[in-house]
């Protein structure tokens, strides 16, 4: 809770809002809503013994039942939409849609509760199937998304490379290793280095690549 009492005796002893604030663990904001709220109902220190933190809290923000439970509940189905884009984080999100509340005059929720929300709908509509691996039997590849950027020591170029990704699918243990373009050379280099790496050949590899240059192949001798 709030230490109500603590703000108005420090208020009173003529520290700034910003030191009150390090010294409550609450943020400045909140020392000034208190602070003017007092003003507004004429309360200040030295206050009884009884009037505690939870009895301040009544009468400097009384809210009734109703109001309490009045809270503007998130979009799931666009927050969904939203995070499959790149760069759409929930704390993003999260802060559009308090600003949405603000400008509305809502009630948000807190980050942890909005956080727990989208969990629940993410859980409620994820279809999973169990699936048996061995140790060391399976291993997943492939390029990752979006490229990474270095730069040249020499020339202070920036420079994109492509991430080649490989999961022991057991383990979930990871190989990463980035090179200048993702051709046929580059992938099956990287799969050299990455059994080296794991010290060892899996019996099984999936690769989403492999299928995609062998389609490339056979089309361009196709045609």
């Amino acid at each position: 809770m709030t230490k109500y009492r603590e703000i108005l005796r420090l208020h009173s002893l003529g520290f700034s809002q910003q030191n009150i604030a390090y010294s409550s663990s609450v943020s400045k904001k909140t020392v000034n809503r208190v602070i003017n709220r007092a003003k507004e109902l004429n309360i200040s220190w030295p206050l009884d013994d009884n009037q505690t933190d939870a009895v301040l809290e009544g009468i400097l923000f009384h809210k009734t039942r109703q109001e309490n439970v009045k809270k503007r509940m998130p979009d799931l189905n666009y927050i969904r939409k939203e995070l499959l884009k790149n760069g759409v984080s929930k704390k993003l999100l999260w802060t559009e849609y308090m600003e949405d509340c603000r400008l509305n005059g809502e009630e948000p929720l807190m980050y942890s509760q909005f956080c727990y929300y989208i969990q629940q709908d993410e859980q409620k509509r994820r279809a999973t199937m169990h699936i048996g691996r061995k140790p060391g039997e399976q291993v997943e590849v492939d390029w990752a998304g979006d490229p990474a950027h270095i730069i040249d020591p020499d020339t202070g170029e920036i420079i994109d490379v492509h991430l080649f990704v490989g999961v022991i699918t057991y383990s979930q243990y990871a190989y990463v290793e980035a090179f200048i373009n993702e051709k046929q050379q580059a992938f099956i280099t990287a799969h050299v280095h990455m059994y080296e790496y794991f010290g060892g050949v899996a019996k099984i590899l999936v690769s989403d690549y492999a299928a995609e240059m062998i389609i490339g192949d056979a089309y361009r001798k196709a045609t």
